[in-house]
């Protein structure tokens, strides 16, 4: 399973969101199966985009298209680091009885 992290640092949440939203369509239709959108404790205009990828491939041609760069720049984002991952293991952790 292909993953991407995405940590980067947003000029203004709500625009980022709006833009963000706005391209569910293009992110699905490039292999985005599923995502989160997850906000540092103390920096609310920091932002992680967790998401699962139908590959790798998909993800970075995605991530790294001029059209995705020109809606970074509309969307204020500074300077993302961008994280491809495979995923190895993953699981749910159970009370103990």
């Amino acid at each position: 399973m292909a993953h991407v992290l995405i940590i980067h640092e947003v000029e203004d949440y709500a625009t980022w969101k709006a833009i963000f939203d706005g391209a569910a369509n293009l992110r699905q239709q490039a292999g985005e199966r599923s995502y989160q959108v997850l906000r540092d404790e103390y920096d609310s205009n920091k932002i992680v985009h967790f998401s699962h990828w139908t590959s790798i491939q998909d993800a970075r041609a995605f991530f790294e298209s001029p059209k995705l760069v020109e809606i970074r720049k509309q969307a204020g984002v500074k300077a993302p680091e961008f994280i491809y991952l495979d995923q190895l293991e993953a699981g749910v952790l159970k009370p103990e009885d």
